[in-house]
């Protein structure tokens, strides 16, 4: 995948997700609408299962780059500039995103710069609980959402938000993947934060919550 700089390349969680993505009824083509499509990469992937995909991020620099991907593996995504607020009308049966989870201090991720791409605030649950909320709203019934988001966010803050907001959520897929460069350098502040305890963190947890609205 294209990407520049300012917007997130796929790893670990971008993976992780698409074959979660692929275990889905995806080749019947539901409309999917992505959360923070980055580069684009989940949205091209969704796109070539058979879904009709809709893929928003509020980054200029993200929107161009996700529809370059798209032209370039043939994939018909429509790619939009919007804030997660402002999505779209509903109805839609699938929604599926990586937003940015990465604990950082401040009290609110940055507007601009290469951070925003992963900053969530403070326990990393900025953007995360705007995409439940978001996902509640525009799901149609029987509607599923996908999402991936570090273990250190706070699983149950997650199932238990969506279950306020309608959804029966759940956690099905777990993996431990290197711990990289942003995470390692915030070390001495997530232990005084209490989000870690490990003196030498090497590995951090992901986990893809599928949550459906009744």
């Amino acid at each position: 995948m294209l990407t520049v700089p300012g917007v997130y390349a796929p790893q670990h969680d971008t993976h992780l997700l698409m074959r979660v993505v692929g275990r889905e009824n995806i080749a019947a083509g539901p409309r999917v609408l992505e959360l923070g499509t980055g580069s684009g990469a989940l949205a091209v992937h969704a796109a070539r299962l058979g879904a009709r995909v809709t893929a928003v991020d509020i980054s200029h620099r993200a929107v161009l780059c996700a529809r370059l991907n798209a032209a370039f593996h043939g994939s018909r995504v429509t790619v939009r500039y919007r804030d997660l607020s402002t999505a779209d009308p509903g109805g839609y049966d699938m929604v599926i995103s990586n937003p940015p989870y990465v604990p950082a201090p401040g009290a609110l991720p940055p507007s601009r710069g290469k951070g925003r791409a992963w900053d969530g605030g403070p326990d990393g649950r900025a953007v995360v609980d705007r995409v439940c909320a978001t996902a509640a709203t525009v799901l149609g019934p029987g509607g599923t959402l996908l999402m991936v988001h570090s273990a250190l966010c706070g699983v149950p803050a997650t199932i238990d938000g969506l279950a306020g907001l309608g959804l029966d959520a759940q956690v099905i897929e777990r993996q431990l993947v290197p711990v990289g460069p942003v995470l390692r350098s915030r070390l001495p502040w997530l232990r005084e934060q209490g989000l870690v305890d490990d003196e030498r963190l090497d590995k951090e947890e992901l986990v893809v919550v599928r949550a459906r609205r009744n």
